[in-house]
């Protein structure tokens, strides 16, 4: 019988926080201490999309430069005590998964032909833990958990939850109570009563079950605005956080007050504001998506620079792009147009070259003033800025200095 898993969450293992090798494979998570046995995943993505009107099976659109299925990929290969994930694709898209493992950097995953069916297919993707028809070793599991290849939303804490019900059980899955009105008819069609819905669940992905459970019985017998609905989503999920990164100026460290108290009013959430020159600067980089860099006089732009080959080190930026807001804080006044132009030039050029990083390069200047209203006026135009910057993330503004 399925055990019941209540509160199960549409909301998404968190695709937008940081990761980073270290933190992936650390196996100091709460899910290794309590799963001492091998548990695999099953990911169904024969789909063709007819549903959505699409060319392309909704598994393989992509948001913000990533195909759906990467997210959920993720999703579960991120966690330590989940050693393979079989992704079952139609023949015809083989090659295009196997891209897609190679070009985002997927380890643990096997990719398997689909058949004629989604039940077909889910038992060709268990199957690919009892026979070795390419020759590679994937060993079978205790438990398996079987989810839908295009919701890539789903807490660790669910899965655990699943996996060990699964294990002590022999099945289980996620519930949640019904919404709609459930009514039963006649023969002729006719309304015969209405169910009540506070005795029922609705039964959804994901599910776990004890490997050979599941595959004994398998050998006895999503729309347009979904695909919106999860790009807002995960964009939300990368843009309601920031880190602070300001140089130790007095006027610098004043502006980074200034710009948490501004940009905490509009929802945003600064998690650090850490001088550049402190021993912590590399843990910051680690924790957050999107920076902000105070500059005074734009003396460290340099400063960019590390900041790229920590990501690329850690490959921080492999799987989301990362928003940096380059500020620069003005204490003095210059008359010479062709140093601004060159500025320009130069900060353009340096976008350009960390945006094939996966960073997204972005630069803001205020004029600092002992005028406290200008001043305000000023902070208040660089919150809002650096807030539509991140949220937005656009393209056409990667590399240009915006005026606060």
């Amino acid at each position: 019988m399925l055990e019941e898993i209540a509160s199960a969450s549409a909301r998404p293992l968190d695709p937008g926080s940081p990761l980073s090798l270290d933190t992936e494979c650390s196996g100091d998570g709460p899910g290794r201490a309590a799963v001492d046995f091998p548990v695999a995943v099953v990911l169904p993505a024969g789909g063709s999309g007819e549903r959505m009107g699409l060319p392309t099976p909704k598994q393989f659109c992509t948001i913000l430069n990533r195909p759906l299925i990467s997210y959920t990929i993720q999703a579960f290969e991120r966690l330590s005590w989940i050693g393979t994930v079989v992704v079952v694709v139609a023949k015809e898209n083989h090659d295009l998964m196997l891209n897609i493992v190679r070009e985002f950097h997927h380890t643990k995953v096997k990719v398997v032909h689909g058949g004629t069916s989604r039940h077909r297919s889910i038992f060709n993707g268990l199957q690919a833990f009892s026979n070795n028809i390419d020759d590679s070793l994937t060993p079978k599991p205790k438990v398996v958990i079987i989810h839908d290849a295009v919701r890539p939303f789903v807490e660790e804490d669910l899965l655990l939850k699943i996996t060990l019900a699964a294990k002590a059980e022999g099945a289980s899955g996620a519930i949640r109570p019904l919404v709609s009105t459930v009514i039963a008819t006649t023969l002729e069609g006719y309304l015969d009563h209405s169910l009540e819905r506070a005795k029922y669940r609705a039964s959804e992905m994901p599910q776990g079950f004890l490997y050979d459970i599941i595959f004994q019985a398998y050998q006895r017998v999503t729309y347009k605005r979904d695909l919106a609905a999860a790009e807002a989503i995960i964009k939300e999920t990368l843009s309601t956080s920031a880190c602070v990164i300001t140089e130790a100026a007095a006027e610098a460290v004043e502006l980074a007050g200034t710009l948490q108290k501004n940009l905490t009013t509009q929802g945003m959430v600064v998690t650090d504001v850490i001088p550049c020159a402190k021993e912590s600067y590399t843990d910051c980089l680690s924790k957050s998506r999107s920076f902000i860099q105070i500059a005074v006089n734009g003396s460290n732009i340099s400063g960019v620079l590390e900041m790229v080959k920590h990501f690329e080190n850690t490959r921080h930026a492999h799987l989301y792009p990362i928003v940096v807001v380059w500020v620069k804080l003005n204490t003095t006044k210059r008359s010479f147009d062709t140093q601004k132009t060159d500025e320009l030039t130069t900060f353009m050029r340096l976008a350009s070259e960390v945006k094939q990083a996966n960073v997204q390069l972005y630069g803001i200047q205020i004029d600092h003033t002992k005028v406290s209203e200008l001043w305000e006026r000023s902070a208040a135009r660089l919150a809002d800025i650096t807030v539509a910057l991140i949220r937005d993330r656009n393209p056409a503004l990667i590399g240009q200095l915006l005026q606060a």
